[in-house]
């Protein structure tokens, strides 16, 4: 029998029970109040949402005001393999931006609920101090906070076309399909470097009150598309342009750049010719900010012969590092896009390192 009928059937006997004990108790001579209460068991039967199999639905969930919903994670999507990944990036991703601060994030919805740590967040990623009180125990002062953090951080996204999928009271009600969002939605707009998994989705339970009737639908929610497509949200530069509309003048800025790297990496007897490739493992990059900045870096830091896509990554995230300790801004392009040979990305990255250093002997 499936789950859907069972679902009707159990609430069909729920019913009867209930009625039947009604009429037995108010026989007894119990309370007003106590059958109010039992009546009010009734009700809910009649009302209650046929939600999916396994859906947990608190009380607080299902008293709404007229028209109001609440959205609720499905618990199979919660078990997802590609979601989990999704929530561990963006975990690693929030403590390295936040480590000078000291946060550890390690539950989205439990550390996440309150503004201290989107705060925190926001103003590393947009370099923008924000008026709020430090340190917020009272549920009113959280969402204060939680409403001036938002409201900036919706003033930022909303004119490059983000869809603002969060709101005070979903990010505060701990609903971590919306926390998701918001923070999906940062770092991509930041550029942030790391990889989001690819095609996340996830199934939530749409709960509304109609005419005080509960009514349900189970709901598809996107929260990553391809990399290719969240990277285009991101505002155009003079290299998309080069390549969009003068790809003839591409060469030209191909050839600057190599006679560039190679004044520096000949003193070691290397030679680019290919930026594309040459670049994408990560060791031309550190030798290079090793030449620039005039010191040796320890062959112990990166993978000299590096031997699969991690260890790529590696170097070239330690490139980037030696590129901020340089003084340079962090590079907006990610190290991931670098070792799959994205052409923009490794142009961006050499690109800063030339308009710093061409002066450099």
């Amino acid at each position: 029998m499936s789950g859907h009928v069972l679902t009707v059937l159990s609430r069909t006997l729920l019913l009867t029970r209930t009625c039947t004990t009604y009429i037995l108790l108010a026989r007894s001579g119990m309370t007003t109040a106590n059958m109010s209460d039992l009546h009010e068991e009734g009700k809910n039967a009649i009302n209650a949402p046929m939600l999916p199999s396994g859906t947990d639905v608190h009380p607080e969930d299902t008293l709404l005001e007229e028209n109001a919903e609440r959205i609720m994670l499905d618990p199979t999507s919660r078990e997802n393999t590609k979601f989990k990944d999704l929530l561990k990036v963006l975990i690693d991703w929030i403590n390295s931006e936040l480590e000078e601060d000291r946060i550890i994030v390690k539950d989205l919805e439990e550390d996440c609920y309150d503004g201290q740590v989107l705060q925190k967040l926001f103003e590393k990623l947009s370099g923008r101090k924000l008026n709020v009180a430090e340190v917020t125990q009272s549920e009113i002062g959280q969402k204060q906070k939680l409403q001036t953090v938002l409201e900036a951080v919706n003033e930022l996204l909303r004119p490059h076309g983000w869809s603002i999928e969060w709101s005070v009271d979903s990010i505060h009600s701990k609903n971590l399909v919306a926390i998701v969002h918001l923070l999906v939605s940062l770092a991509m707009h930041f550029q942030a470097s790391v990889r989001l998994p690819e095609h996340v989705s996830v199934k939530v339970v749409v709960v509304k009150k109609r005419e005080g009737i509960l009514q349900t639908a189970l709901v598809n929610k996107e929260l990553t598309s391809t990399t290719e497509m969240m990277m285009g949200r991101f505002e155009r530069d003079a290299f998309d342009t080069l390549l969009d509309h003068a790809p003839d003048k591409l060469n030209v800025v191909k050839t600057s750049l190599i006679t560039f790297v190679n004044k520096h990496l000949n003193k070691l007897n290397l030679e680019v010719t290919e930026l594309e490739s040459q670049f994408a493992d990560g060791v031309y990059l550190i030798l290079l900010m090793g030449l620039l900045e005039n010191y040796f870096v320890p062959l112990y830091n990166f993978f000299l012969t590096p031997e699969n896509f991690d260890q790529k990554v590696h170097n070239v995230a330690f490139a980037f590092e030696l590129m901020q300790d340089g003084g340079l801004k962090k590079p907006k392009a990610r190290p991931e896009d670098v070792v799959n040979l994205n052409l923009k990305s490794t142009l961006r990255v050499l690109y800063n390192l030339f308009t710093n250093y061409k002066n450099s002997e």
